[in-house]
């Protein structure tokens, strides 16, 4: 009888060790949950969010791998990126799809997460670009509204570590999270970026210049690499419209500038200043490279032939370019960006004085003291 009791008592003990030590384990999951939320509610653009997501929720959590796989059918989500500089392609735990074709066919009707050993046939792809695969998987949806937004996958080198209700728990508290943050940043995002869209053309328009270019100075005073600046006019740009109307004038615009896109990088800025005006910012780029780009999107240009109503319509472009170098002593973002704009704009000038369908060099400053070429 004794015995039994005292069999009793140790299996009693042992229950209660495993108990308290689930309840440490939950409450420190809990307490790692709401500090990574409250760090989350407190990021404003999509690449920080992105970024906290892959980076911190590894320690948070005790994560060896993790990946977010986000739907993007109108390439909305890497223009947003790549307008902030985040290079998703080459990012291991980043992955965008162009439909959730992959996500149907993976989870089948049932949208519950998967917590338990990697299965390599059915969830290999969510984890291809890590040289090492995870033993314990955890992968969950992020749906909202009846709408996939994609993926997050979290993966351990541990085979016990995503097993149970508690990681059951957790990823689904995890992926709602981070569903309304990603739904709630898109949505204000998009919004924005559409206020900052010129409707005729689809390139950026000045109000968007204004704001990014000082994010751009900012960034090249940080890292101490060169931005170029490019001021494009439409070459008898009046005469375009008085000779085929407003309809042959708005064509030429659209057209022209998906030319100039084409000649420049995801992360480039172009915006129609104004009329026939267009500005486009080059980040990193050198003043011989800047004339090089420019001397491309030129010849782009002068090769169109615009077809309106059985008429072709032949255009040239004017560019003048600038470039600005930090240097030792800093110089305030807005008197930078006046000086940038300023001495393409004077390089405008003077490929249009010398007869048009040119680039001119308006030259290179680090301080408030340019030196100008020609």
């Amino acid at each position: 009888m004794e015995e039994d009791l005292t069999t009793q008592v140790v299996v009693l003990e042992s229950h209660m060790d495993s108990f308290l030590g689930f309840y440490k384990k939950n409450k420190d999951n809990a307490h790692n949950l709401q500090e990574f939320t409250k760090e989350l509610l407190n990021l404003n653009s999509l690449s920080v969010i992105i970024q906290h997501i892959l980076e911190n929720a590894r320690y948070f959590f005790n994560i060896d791998v993790i990946s977010l796989c986000l739907i993007d059918e109108k390439g909305e989500i890497a223009k947003l990126l790549n307008d902030d500089g985040f290079d998703w392609e080459n990012n291991q735990g980043l992955m965008l799809l162009n439909s959730n074709e992959l996500l149907t066919s993976t989870f089948s009707v049932s949208a519950h997460p998967y917590i338990g050993l990697y299965e390599g046939s059915k969830y290999s792809i969510f984890f291809e670009k890590f040289h090492i695969k995870p033993v314990s998987i955890a992968v969950t949806l992020l749906n909202r509204r009846d709408k996939y937004l994609g993926a997050l996958t979290l993966g351990s080198y541990d085979p016990h570590r995503f097993i149970g209700t508690m990681a059951f728990d957790l990823v689904e508290r995890m992926s709602s999270i981070i569903t309304v943050c990603l739904e709630n940043n898109l949505n204000f995002e998009t919004m924005q970026r559409t206020s900052f869209i010129d409707t005729l053309t689809g390139v950026n328009n000045r109000r968007f210049f204004e704001q990014r270019i000082n994010e751009e100075l900012d960034r090249c005073q940080r890292n101490g690499e060169p931005v170029s600046c490019l001021f494009l006019d439409i070459d008898f740009f009046k005469s375009v419209n008085d000779t085929y109307g407003h309809q042959g004038g708005d064509l030429v615009l659209s057209l022209v500038a998906a030319a100039i896109k084409t000649q420049m990088r995801g992360n480039d800025v172009l915006v129609r200043y104004g009329g026939e005006e267009f500005v486009a910012l080059l980040s990193a780029i050198n003043e011989n490279m800047a004339f090089d780009i420019a001397e491309r999107i030129r010849k782009t240009v002068e090769a169109l032939r615009i077809e309106l109503n059985d008429t072709t319509i032949a255009v040239t472009i004017s560019i003048g370019s600038a470039t600005y170098i930090p240097g030792s002593e800093k110089c305030a973002k807005k008197d930078v960006a006046e000086q940038l704009i300023k001495l393409s704009d004077a390089a405008l000038y003077a490929a249009k004085h010398n007869g048009r369908n040119k680039v001119e060099n308006g030259g290179v400053f680090s301080t408030l003291h340019p030196t100008t070429r020609r």
